[in-house]
């Protein structure tokens, strides 16, 4: 039986015509995608510019990060050109999300992850999903070179970014925001590991408005759709991606050989998208920039404090950067922003268990005790 035409089925479907995949292939789908586009109203006034924010809150997504996007359209491809595994090397989402559509799909998911660098709770989501977790003694980098070598020496697909499809997947963010807004933002912020997601928002800002980025040597699959697509909006954003200060190749210019930051899934010092990212920040009129971790943790706090938003640290750093930006002047007052969250915030309950200003009260188990810690802390 054909689902309900007015059943929401994934972003591959949404955007097919805008998609490298032929009619005929089976979509591997958790419908990923339609994720919510929430003003920042507090946020805007506690800045004191008149701007109106909006996040782009990807932990929505069905394991919680942005990498759904990429993963529906890589596993849709690993599977229908009959692989049986995937690999990934993984901070914690890809291998979240990798394990999760491999299991969908019905084949076997190999993660390598960085001993003691991965938060619990993308762990925790690896595991119960039935891939096999390998932890090697080395970071996300030493990962993904180890990953490069067994794709030429073992039956298995790569799923990390470098992937083209994965990109392919990932643009649909760009064509949501601009669809739900009625045009392109002012300015996109966003947070840059492996640097993938700015590359990708790009490829889509610039689709929608009718223009072939120089980007599009990121992969574009062209076997079954073909540029120019139908412009839907006349302006595109500036581009602007922020690392944490300790795992930040962008800002110094070269690769980071030990990254460090409390924002794991940014905890990247060779991003693979490296050409493709400064690609869109040049063409974009961006910039990069680099926040601290306290930095970091603040925006994480301020975001779950004053908008009911929990996102994980790295997401966070979006925030950060723009409000930053905003009060140096970088981005200009009465503009239209949206910032990119890229997870949730119960993938790293620890962090923020650590950092949370809430506390908690113990009292004995009557009423009077507990009036009176309500009454204290109104």
């Amino acid at each position: 039986m054909n689902p309900p035409s007015t059943l929401y089925q994934g972003l591959i479907e949404r955007y097919r015509a805008r998609l490298p995949i032929a009619s005929q292939t089976k979509v591997i789908t958790l419908c990923e995608g339609n994720t919510a586009l929430i003003p920042l109203d507090n946020l805007a006034r506690a800045v004191g510019h008149d701007v109106k924010i909006y996040a782009k809150f990807e932990g929505l997504n069905p394991t919680g990060s942005f990498k759904d996007r990429g993963m529906t359209m890589a596993v849709t491809q690993a599977v229908s050109e009959g692989s049986r595994a995937i690999i990934c090397a993984s901070t914690g989402n890809t291998s979240a999300s990798a394990a999760a559509y491999a299991a969908r799909a019905g084949i076997r998911c190999f993660v390598l992850i960085p001993e003691g660098k991965i938060a619990l709770g993308k762990l925790a989501q690896a595991m119960i999903q039935g891939s096999v977790v390998i932890q090697i003694k080395g970071n996300f980098d030493d990962g993904m070179r180890i990953v490069k070598e067994m794709a030429t020496v073992a039956p298995v697909a790569i799923v990390n970014s470098i992937n083209p499809y994965r990109l392919q997947g990932q643009k649909t963010a760009a064509f949501e925001i601009v669809d739900v807004l009625g045009r392109a933002p002012d300015y996109h912020c966003i947070p840059v590991g492996n640097a993938g997601n700015i590359s990708a928002y790009w490829v889509g800002f610039s689709e929608y408005a009718g223009v072939q980025p120089k980007t599009a040597a990121c992969g574009y699959c062209t076997e079954y759709c073909a540029f120019p697509f139908p412009a839907v909006t006349s302006t595109r954003p500036v581009m602007v991606g922020y690392q944490a200060a300790g795992s930040a190749p962008f800002i110094a210019g070269h690769p980071i050989a030990e990254p460090e930051t409390v924002a794991t899934a940014i905890r990247i010092g060779n991003p693979q998208s490296w050409d493709l990212a400064w690609a869109a920040v040049r063409e974009s009129g961006g910039w990069f920039d680099s926040l601290t971790d306290a930095e970091i943790l603040a925006a994480q706090r301020t975001l779950a404090a004053t908008e009911g938003v929990f996102c994980e640290p790295a997401s966070a750093i979006a925030v950060a950067g723009l409000v930053r930006d905003l009060t140096r002047g970088k981005i200009r007052p009465g503009s239209l922003i949206t910032c990119t969250l890229t997870g949730h915030g119960l993938k790293d309950p620890d962090t923020a268990i650590k950092q949370s200003g809430g506390g908690m009260v113990e009292v004995p188990a009557d009423s009077d005790a507990v009036k009176r810690a309500i009454l204290d802390n109104l």
